[in-house]
Order: C-alpha cells, then sequence, then structure tokens
C-alpha cells in the first residue's frame, strides 16, 4: 500500500489518502466518517494503529460504502506525508562513487571514506511536498544542489535496537531530495545550516508500506533536472545499510513513530561535474525510487 497527505479539491483540510490500483486515492479521512474511527484519519494513526490500521484500510479499499470518496489524483495538493514536529534525520556520505566525487571536488584523497555514519538533520520547516515550490535562496547561495535519497518512516519506537531487529521497526519507505547550499556547507563546516534551509526537505509523494518493498537495500534510484539524467544509482551501493543506520542512529536515543531518515545519496550531484550544474529558478527537479515513486518539484525565486 501507498499513503499520501493531501487537501482535496476544494478543501484545506488535510486528510490522509490511500492509492488505489487506478493512481487515485481513497480519503481515508473521509471514509472514517462513514466507516467509523477504525479507519485511521491521519499518517500518524495509521502509522501507531500498526497491523490493525493496515487490516482496517485493506477492508475500506474493498467497501461498498466509501464509493465517492475517490480523489483524482491530478486534483490533489501533496503535502508532506507525515510532520511530526522533529528534525529529518540524515545520513551524509553514504555511497562510494557519491564521497569519491566529493573527495575530488573538494581536493581531498579519492579513496578518504567515512569510519562512523555521518549523521545530521533537518529542521521541520524544510519540509515541502510533492510539486511543492523551493526556493532558490539566491541572496545567500550561489551553489544550490540536488541529492536524490530513499527514506525510511519509523512505525514502532525504540533505543537501542539491534540491527537484526530493525527492519521490525519500519512503517514504510518514502522519496527525500535534500536540497543542500553547498556553499554554505562549506563555510559553516558542520552541515546544519547548509542543509536546513527552508524548503530544502522536499518529500513524499508517499509512503510505500515496508511489506511493498522486499529489500529496502536493493531499489533502484534516480533524480532529472528538466528532463535530464543527473543520477542513476542503487541503494546497494549503500556503504550502511538501513538496518545499520537504524541501529546506530537507536544507540541511546528513542527513536518514534513517524520519524523520517534519509539515507544518503549517490554520485551525480551538480556541484561535483565539470563545470559545476547546480539549481536555478525554473528547473524542475524529479528523484525517483523504485517501489515508491517520483518526487517532483520546481526551482523558484526567492
Amino acid at each position: 500500500m501507498k499513503f499520501a497527505t493531501f487537501l482535496p479539491a476544494q478543501s484545506r483540510q488535510p486528510s490522509l489518502g490511500v492509492e488505489t490500483p487506478s493512481g487515485d486515492f481513497l480519503d481515508l479521512s473521509a471514509a472514517a466518517a462513514v466507516l467509523g474511527p477504525v479507519i485511521p484519519g491521519s499518517m500518524a494513526q495509521l502509522i501507531r494503529g500498526g497491523a490493525a490500521a493496515i487490516q482496517a484500510v485493506a477492508e475500506a479499499l474493498a467497501s461498498p460504502r466509501v464509493n465517492g470518496l475517490l480523489q483524482a489524483r491530478d486534483s490533489l495538493t501533496f503535502l508532506p506525508p507525515i510532520r511530526t514536529g522533529k528534525n529529518v534525520f540524515c545520513v551524509g556520505r553514504n555511497y562510494r562513487e557519491h564521497i569519491i566525487e566529493g573527495n575530488r571536488a573538494n581536493g581531498r584523497p579519492e579513496n578518504q571514506f567515512p569510519e562512523a555514519i555521518e549523521f545530521f538533520t533537518k529542521p521541520p520547516t524544510a519540509l515541502v511536498g510533492h510539486q511543492g515550490a523551493v526556493l532558490r535562496h539566491e541572496a545567500i547561495t550561489n551553489s544550490l544542489d540536488y541529492e536524490v535519497e530513499l527514506a525510511i518512516v519509523i512505525g514502532k519506537g525504540g533505543a537501542n535496537i539491534r540491527e537484526e531487529d530493525a527492519l521490525q521497526h519500519v512503517f514504510g519507505y518514502t522519496v527525500v531530495n535534500d536540497i543542500t547550499a553547498r556553499d554554505l556547507q562549506k563555510r559553516h563546516g558542520q552541515w546544519f545550516k547548509g542543509k536546513g534551509l527552508d524548503t530544502s526537505c522536499p518529500v513524499g509523494p508517499v509512503i510505500t508500506h515496508h511489506s511493498a518493498i522486499a529489500d529496502p537495500n536493493q531499489l533502484e534510484l534516480s533524480l532529472t533536472v528538466n528532463g535530464e539524467q543527473r543520477q542513476r544509482h542503487n541503494t546497494n551501493d549503500m556503504i550502511f545499510s538501513v538496518q545499520r543506520i537504524i541501529a546506530e542512529l537507536s544507540i541511546g536515543m528513542t527513536l518514534e513513530p513517524g520519524d523520517i531518515i534519509s539515507t544518503g545519496t549517490p554520485q551525480g550531484v551538480g556541484f561535483a561535474m565539470t563545470p559545476p550544474a547546480c539549481l536555478q529558478a525554473g528547473d524542475v527537479v524529479r528523484a525517483t525510487v523504485q517501489g515508491i515513486g517520483t518526487l517532483e518539484n520546481r526551482i523558484v525565486g526567492g
């Protein structure tokens, strides 16, 4: 199953939806009014509801009582699938070839790889949904860049999670585009400022339930700018697996339902190209992860 949070046509009230085989969405928030509170009305309720909530959604999809509650995909305004009020956890330098291209661009030895996972975060103000506008921030950066990433959505919370148990804590997976101001990232040393600007964390369009992803460490991912292929690779090139990331992040720190963990990007980023090819106002960026879908955003002036 694939779930989204959106504004239905002619509405300013967010709804939870589940994608149907046609590509449209059943409005579960509206279905809850028909079928009762057993149907989750928000992504947070769905995640916290566990297997019982997923079963209730499956039954709702099969119920004739929800006829008329389908929403056409192209009529929706997509929002970030979930907002918890917490920062998005992120992993830096997790793909071998991306590390090599970054080392080369920054004058470091090409085969200098991290010995431990490099974690950073993006604030909630960075979140923007599918087809949302991403600010160019031209007054403060000359090097706005893109990074397609697989992101984990935590389902069952916990601390000190064992690597072998880590996937049991996953609700599902989504797509993140880790928009980065490379010059700010370099200037400030620690990555938070360069990666925490407003609208610098497009996410979505959906969260795919973990049951539909056989192996998150074997997924194709790609990114285009104005139709030009910039990134194309597989999560099997990650140095640190999904399980390892969850286990290490949770050491001494409680992960909670709805937490988002972005897992790093492959090679092909703009600042490492010759010459550099970073983002400009008007560019359309499409980030795709196998089994989830395509996250599209336009860069706008501001």
